[in-house]
């Protein structure tokens, strides 16, 4: 889930900014400061959106830097259970695929890929025993967030496309045509039925 928040901190600006207007100092110090930023209460930061507010600068001896206390707005994305996200199959495994949301990577266990028997070709792709359908690098793809985990200071998410809905987009298609089609074929066998019916009262 993407949100915009505001911080207030004390942000370190290096001496080499020195000659800059202070606000845009702060500005730049932040952006240095927030790429591949990640934090288990914040998430992880896409961008600075704007610097709100610069307080006074203190200089801490034998430091050299200028400390600001200042009000800023972060774009953040935090993984939340259950959400859904699109994503790009960027690697394939043996023991399953790792899906780059754009934003950070997710992992989906080989039993996750799919409702069916899966096995790891030597064509590094995954393939259905039953459906025959395949998962490979490249492939564009709808999962849900089932695990979040910070074991070891790191971030892990744990995804999966079993439930219905879910997959590569283009089985999500054939799905959405099957369900179609089985939906008109009902109709008519009912339509069938209503007007065998009439036939017989008559």
């Amino acid at each position: 889930m993407f949100y915009l928040t505001e911080v207030e901190d004390y942000i370190r600006v290096e001496p080499k900014l020195f000659g800059l207007p202070t606000v845009e100092s702060v500005e730049k110090q932040l952006k240095e400061t927030y790429v591949e930023y990640y934090d288990k209460e914040v998430g992880k930061v896409i961008s600075v959106i704007d610097v709100l507010e610069v307080g006074e600068g203190v200089i801490i001896p034998g430091d050299g830097a200028a400390y600001y206390r200042s009000r800023f707005k972060l774009l953040t994305w935090h993984p939340e259970l259950q959400e859904l996200v699109y994503g790009v199959v960027s690697e394939i495994t043996n023991f399953g695929a790792f899906i780059d949301m754009g934003v950070m990577k997710g992992m989906i266990h080989i039993s996750q890929t799919m409702d069916d028997y899966v096995s790891f070709s030597k064509s590094n792709t995954l393939i259905g025993k039953a459906n025959k359908r395949s998962l490979k690098q490249g492939d564009l793809c709808l999962a849900r967030i089932v695990a979040i985990s910070h074991k070891g200071g790191e971030l892990k998410i744990g995804l999966t496309m079993r439930q219905p809905g879910l997959g590569k987009l283009e089985w999500i298609k054939e799905d959405q045509i099957k369900k179609v089609k089985a939906e008109q074929k009902a109709l008519k066998a009912e339509e069938k039925t209503v007007k065998g019916g009439k036939k017989k009262k008559k």
